[in-house]
């Protein structure tokens, strides 16, 4: 079964005081098999935080329809929110004057767990994201990794079988981020179903079986982590020195390259955008007896950036 199944959701934001309304959803279709991790990837504003909210009951849409874990979302609001959890970014849903422990036994008393229970799960998330040291301190002294783990606690307090992540290493030092990615890996080891949304390429090659590129409220892709590389072996890049102007002019009318710049320092970067352009285009510098020659990848955020450009997405 499916966990989530989204139909030409979208969402549409009106205007205040004469202001155009904004299409933040724009007939979103989704899929997520239950059990996988699910990234949803983009720039700030394309979307993302919009569909974890009317996934999550919060917000409803303008139009379509989704079902999470077998359910409606608008029908069975109360089941579905039942089997879900949500961590948010920031310290948004976090009671910073109240300890780490009353925080969880808080949220454990939402989901109508017994204050037995609420002890008994509230000690084992704290030890699980390595706070049960600093259980009994005030919120408003944990570093911002600290409060993000026990944002992780509190979506997991109601035992759920889908989590949604929105932005949850935002602000996040590397080695807090890493051990944060960790633990949404074991949770995906326990069969638990989750949304991922982030602005990191890394993190979303890291942790996600499949990752949805987003932008402007529409999907551009869904694909698995190993064809996003193949995107990136895809868009190869050619940095060379020495290069004279009748030689780049040859360069450019060959097929698969996409630009062809110079640097101030008088070297050259050539973009590629076809499988086979780079071994072409090296075959004529070194056939032009250019000597200084270097290929090289481009990030992630780079190919997503490419990507958006061909499909006629803002960029």
């Amino acid at each position: 079964m499916a966990a989530v199944e989204v139909r030409s959701l979208t969402r549409v934001y009106k205007g205040r005081r004469g202001a155009p309304s904004v299409k933040a959803l724009d007939g979103i279709d989704l899929d997520i098999e239950e059990g996988s991790t699910q990234g949803l990837l983009g720039p700030n504003g394309a979307g993302k935080t919009t569909l974890v909210k009317i996934l999550s009951t919060v917000l409803l849409p303008t139009a379509g329809s989704a079902r999470v874990l077998g359910f409606d979302l608008i029908a069975d609001t109360k089941k579905v929110r039942r089997l879900i959890g949500i961590v948010l970014g920031g310290d948004r849903g976090l009671y910073l004057r109240l300890t780490g422990r009353q925080n969880l036994r808080y949220w454990a008393s939402l989901y109508g767990v017994s204050d037995r229970d609420a002890r008994i799960r509230s000690e084992r998330l704290l030890k699980r994201v390595g706070l049960e040291d600093r259980g009994d301190e005030p919120v408003d002294r944990y570093s911002r990794g600290m409060k993000q783990r026990l944002h992780l606690a509190r979506g997991l307090v109601g035992d759920p079988r889908l989590l949604f992540l929105d932005e949850p290493t935002i602000g996040m030092d590397p080695i807090a981020a890493h051990e944060f990615r960790t633990l949404v890996t074991e949770l995906r080891i326990e069969g638990r179903t989750i949304l991922l949304t982030t602005h990191d390429m890394a993190e979303a090659e890291a942790v996600c079986d499949r990752v949805a590129l987003i932008d402007n409220g529409r999907l551009l892709a869904v694909e698995s982590p190993r064809t996003l590389a193949s995107w990136v072996s895809r868009y190869e890049r050619i940095d060379a020195g020495g290069v004279p102007d009748d030689l780049l002019v040859a360069v450019r009318q060959i097929r698969g390259v996409t630009t062809v710049g110079r640097a101030p320092d008088g070297s050259t970067r050539i973009g590629l955008g076809e499988e086979g352009a780079g071994a072409r285009v090296l075959q004529l510098l070194v056939a032009g007896g250019v000597t200084s020659i270097r290929t090289s990848l481009p990030t992630l955020e780079e190919v997503y950036l490419e990507l958006m450009k061909e499909r006629g997405f803002r960029v």
